[in-house]
């Protein structure tokens, strides 16, 4: 057996009280993918901090390739050998694409100066394998997936021996994953070593050699990813066996239309999209980056204007309205983006449940902060939010607990019509497991649920029907047993209804 590229022993870190990692171990070999599994708060993340230089372990040796490991920054990482992809975008907005992906080059100079006539089309061949985005756009004006794969683009110029991905295709739809899984396979055949984080059992099946297990911090297990399976590593995540992911779809019979919509367009990406929706089932909308998914939503809520279009609630339509609006009719959304508009991250659980209806705690001046805690207390209950108490800050919590609080935000004013867009991006699978059932739970008391997800077998495993977006048009709808990952990939793709099978008798 080699001696590892990246050896890992004994690790722990603490943040005051919490011990994020206690005594970890991870080994990683030249030319392999190892995958980094557990729940959220499992600390992942913390030691892919540790060897990407953004913090300092308390204990423990860390060796890359036979020599010491002790680096005090990221910079002084990546001059080791050691690049991170961060799960959590960490680009400057105000620059272009070009200028980001090069930004380390940029700061080995001195200063922000450097020779603009090549950094263009290098930055495009950065781009290349990936998704096409504009080198020159400022990358603030850009959509969440965009801002991943330059973030993506970025780490892949640095000059690795190891390179950690942390949930990179979080924000990806199934065609750019497959593309940085095309260029994973060849960076792993030039020899690199690769560190791989996700909650996508397919995604770690297809790409590791082997898979490393945390729970609580500490470590679990090690297996060879060809003799083991995803119920297996699933239990070891969790520390006891998890029962079907997806809950039983409804049988109650279907309700009058609750919420239609008729030929809506936002004068960009939605051109003609007409969708309805009744009580007690789940939509799922499906599409690739850019077929206008998010954008019908918005513009639905009030949170992006409509040039064209009818929306019918209750059988009345619906004016150009503010969000504010459609929160007291009952139409609430999620947002993809959890930590930029979801949730309040310095303010405490309480505070951010009771935050679209303060009206409902407050007196005739101030905040009831007894009635505030009893809304978060039910809360808490009812989705299993784990935390000290409802006065404890959301920025503490794990990513699956932030989306279920999240989520506890919308159902505080009773909602009709819940529009989630990416409802299990960055959790776990425990997490992820309950957030879809809380979802059919609203379903079957009678609320209208539109998901948004880039995970087909997601999207498929919860909806009672999927319409299919291409280019800010209805591509088709599929429902039944004719909801599969080929019939809706056809349909996003543009290129019509999947063939039938022929069958030979």
């Amino acid at each position: 057996m080699p001696e590892p590229m990246l050896s890992v022993r004994d690790v722990s870190k603490r943040f005051g009280a919490v011990h994020a990692l206690s005594n970890v171990q991870l080994d990683l070999r030249a030319g392999e993918v190892h995958a980094l599994m557990g729940e959220n708060g499992a600390g992942k993340s913390t030691l892919m901090n540790i060897l990407g230089g953004v913090i300092q372990p308390d204990g423990g040796q860390i060796q890359l390739k036979g020599n010491p490991y002790v680096v005090d920054g990221p910079a002084a990482a990546q001059a080791r050998g050691v690049g991170l992809v961060h799960q959590e975008i960490a680009l400057c907005p105000d620059i272009t694409v070009a200028e980001n992906i090069f930004m380390a080059e940029t700061n080995s100079r001195g200063g922000f100066w450097m020779e603009t006539s090549n950094l263009n089309a290098r930055a495009e061949q950065a781009l290349a394998g990936l998704h096409p985005v504009p080198a020159t756009a400022l990358v603030g004006d850009l959509p969440i997936a965009s801002q991943q794969i330059v973030e993506i683009a970025k780490a892949l110029t640095l000059n690795c021996d190891v390179l950690i991905f942390d949930e990179p295709t979080a924000a990806l739809t199934e065609i750019e994953s497959n593309a940085l899984f095309s260029i994973i396979r060849g960076l792993k055949a030039r020899g690199m070593g690769i560190i791989y984080i996700s909650h996508r059992m397919a995604e770690i099946f297809s790409l590791s050699d082997r898979i490393t297990v945390f729970r609580d911090g500490a470590f679990v297990e090690t297996l060879t990813t060809a003799e083991t399976t995803p119920e297996e590593v699933a239990t070891r995540m969790v520390g006891r066996p998890l029962l079907d992911l997806y809950p039983p779809r409804s049988s109650r019979p279907a309700s009058a239309v609750c919420l239609s919509v008729d030929g809506i367009a936002d004068g960009h990406l939605v051109k003609d999209v007409s969708l309805e929706v009744r009580p007690g089932e789940i939509l799922g909308l499906a599409g690739l980056i850019g077929s206008g998914r998010t954008e019908t939503v918005l513009a639905i809520c009030g949170l992006a204007p409509r040039t064209e279009g009818r929306i019918r609630f209750d059988g009345r339509d619906v004016q150009q309205a503010d969000y504010r609006a459609s929160i007291r009719a009952g139409i609430v959304y999620l947002s993809e983006d959890r930590k930029g508009t979801s949730v309040f991250l310095d303010l405490s659980i309480a505070e951010n449940i009771s935050a679209l209806d303060l009206r409902s705690v407050s007196g005739s001046l101030f905040i009831r902060s007894r009635a505030e805690n009893a809304v978060a207390e039910e809360m808490r209950e009812r989705l299993g939010i784990r935390c000290s108490s409802v006065a404890q800050q959301v920025r503490t919590l794990s990513g699956g607990n932030q989306q279920k609080v999240a989520l506890a935000k919308l159902l505080a004013v009773r909602p009709r019509v819940l529009f989630v867009d990416e409802p299990t991006r960055g959790v776990d699978i425990g997490a992820k497991a309950k957030i879809y059932a809380i979802l059919r739970d609203l379903a079957d008391e009678g609320v209208a649920v539109v998901a948004i997800s880039s995970e087909l077998p997601e999207l498929i495993g919860i909806s009672d029907r999927i319409l299919v977006l291409h280019e800010g048009r209805v591509a088709g709808e599929v429902s039944g047993d004719s909801m599969s990952e080929e019939t809706v990939m056809h349909l996003a793709s543009g290129l019509g209804p999947a063939p039938t099978e022929t069958r030979h008798h």
